[in-house]
């Protein structure tokens, strides 16, 4: 009793020491209450100070597909013989935003919240799993401008066209939180990793059928047929495609415009099952950016 008496002891506002051994993805859904204040945060951070608040979820998203369909359909004509042009377009932008986005502030996360990962124990994974549900829930307003759309140009999707798009859905948000996952960590240690997120962010935008349909990627690869198989390695533009065959493709008429010619097809052949091996592939390098974030969690502390 003496002894303990003794004792220096921490004050009780002082910072707690952070464990050895953080537990990685699966503990983060262990931690459901912390997850939901912290997604909650970063919400309220969000729109703090703000008059519209979630409004400008659906503005935004309006004000961006309306540039890109003026300028990229009408101003340089890519909308030419593509059906439901608008649809095609705006259905690639709501899974490149939200990959985008996850990226980006997963990225961000844990400099972000330097001051929480210096005084509290808690998984380190949770800070970009919560940017990654924020991203998601940023998207339902899209989705419901999508919905509506759809619904009004007489949409009517099979089952293996629902598979698809969750499918697409499942591959970008993999493979946008193994990215966050590796650039956060990265992040700690060398702040430029911000600024090549925010440049890779370019080259996304294009890197899918997005302002272009797929078809005129076959096109050009007609007697290079490794061009088409190189563009189709790229996980967003799978992801992009499998949500476009839920609501795209039933959107539009199978018959060709001019019988006389057999017709380009509008998505790559084995759209399906392409999908299940890249989300598997996705899944692989999940697995490998949580052992690299595994590896330097213990540093972020010291470093922040």
């Amino acid at each position: 009793m003496a002894t303990d008496l003794l004792e220096p002891r921490r004050p009780p506002d002082g910072p707690l020491e952070p464990p050895g051994d953080y537990g990685g993805l699966h503990n983060v859904f262990r931690e459901r209450y912390l997850l939901r204040l912290l997604v909650k945060k970063e919400l309220q951070a969000r729109y703090q100070g703000s008059f519209l608040g979630l409004i400008w979820s659906y503005i935004q998203p309006l004000v961006r597909f309306l540039a890109y369909y003026l300028v990229i359909g009408y101003v340089l004509g890519l909308n030419r013989g593509v059906q439901n042009f608008a649809l095609h377009i705006f259905a690639a932008m709501v899974m490149v935003h939200y990959f985008t986005e996850t990226f980006s502030a997963g990225t961000r996360s844990i400099v972000r919240n330097k001051g929480l990962i210096q005084k509290l124990s808690m998984p380190r994974e949770m800070f970009p799993v919560a940017s990654m549900l924020v991203s998601a829930y940023h998207t339902l307003p899209q989705l419901v401008i999508l919905f509506v759309a759809v619904f009004i140009t007489g949409w009517d999707p099979t089952l293996a066209d629902v598979a698809a798009g969750l499918l697409g859905f499942a591959i970008m948000a993999t493979f946008g939180m193994a990215l966050a996952l590796l650039f956060s960590a990265a992040n700690v240690f060398f702040r430029d990793f911000s600024n090549i997120v925010t440049t890779i962010g370019i080259f996304v935008t294009w890197s899918a059928p997005m302002i272009y349909p797929f078809d005129r990627i076959r096109k050009l690869a007609q007697g290079h047929e490794w061009v088409e198989t190189l563009y189709l390695t790229n996980p967003i533009a799978n992801g992009v495609l499998l949500f476009q065959q839920l609501f795209w493709i039933p959107t539009t008429d199978p018959t060709p415009a001019d019988p006389t010619q057999d017709p380009i097809p509008l998505m790559p052949d084995y759209l399906l099952t392409r999908g299940l091996i890249v989300l598997a592939a996705c899944l692989v390098i999940l697995a490998f950016s949580q052992w690299v974030f595994s590896r330097l969690e213990g540093k972020f502390a010291e470093r922040l």
